[in-house]
């Protein structure tokens, strides 16, 4: 994986950025330029004395529509390179750990952050525009998805988190639910820690712990279950 992976971000709200991702772990490793973030303003290509982005939708309707040539002018303004070209959208293919590996894997992403009722579909077939979705469910607009997905992605580059076997053993990297975690005081409020997770014996501890996780996603999770049963194994 790439440290010179970098996320460009097309945004009406440059100020949210970096937010969250400047924090914690994820800001130390910006600091350190383990990768990069940049964030331009889709106002910047707006019409008019007003730098207009937005008109009401053709064929009627409530609300407001992103403009296709506004939109299309700050996807075009970028260095793109061999990156991505990504529209955080409800209606885009669901985010998962795989697409996250993927981009991870890569030089980085350009991610174009939505307002108002969405973009004109033009923007989204002439520049064609990966549709992402973090879920089915609607936000007021693309900037926390976009830190959402940056953050699953800046995560699994080597360094950012110190220890690598923090992101191999984790939630959905072999296509299970990851296994229950435990640490001290011994005893809470009645409840102990497994006894096998103090024997030392490390061959147990991992039996235990992968008979956990496929219980808990069998339980939590039986679709990523029925997909696991079906092989091969993990994601």
């Amino acid at each position: 994986m790439s440290s010179n992976w970098q996320a460009t971000v097309l945004t009406l709200f440059p100020d949210m950025f970096p937010g969250p991702l400047g924090m914690s772990l994820l800001g130390k490793a910006l600091d350190k330029n383990l990768w990069r973030l940049e964030v331009r303003d889709i106002r910047e290509h707006g019409l008019g004395k007003h730098r207009t982005v937005d008109d009401s939708p053709a064929g009627g309707g409530p609300g407001m529509v992103m403009r296709a040539d506004v939109a299309a002018a700050a996807i075009d303004a970028v260095e793109r390179s061999d990156r991505p070209l990504i529209y955080l959208s409800p209606r885009g293919k669901r985010l998962d750990q795989a697409r996250v590996r993927a981009l991870a894997a890569g030089s980085g992403a350009v991610l174009l952050c939505g307002r108002f009722e969405g973009l004109d579909q033009r923007a989204i077939e002439a520049r064609q525009i990966e549709e992402i979705s973090l879920g089915d469910f609607v936000l007021a607009g693309g900037e926390i998805p976009a830190m959402a997905l940056i953050e699953a992605c800046v995560r699994l580059i080597p360094g950012v988190l110190g220890d690598h076997a923090s992101t191999t053993e984790e939630s959905f990297a072999a296509g299970l639910l990851e296994y229950p975690h435990y640490t001290r005081p011994q005893s809470f409020e009645g409840l102990p820690i497994p006894n096998v997770l103090t024997s030392g014996n490390h061959s147990e501890i991992s039996k235990f712990r992968q008979a956990q996780a496929e219980a808990l996603t069998r339980r939590l999770r039986p679709d990523l279950w029925d997909l696991y049963e079906k092989g091969p194994k993990g994601l």
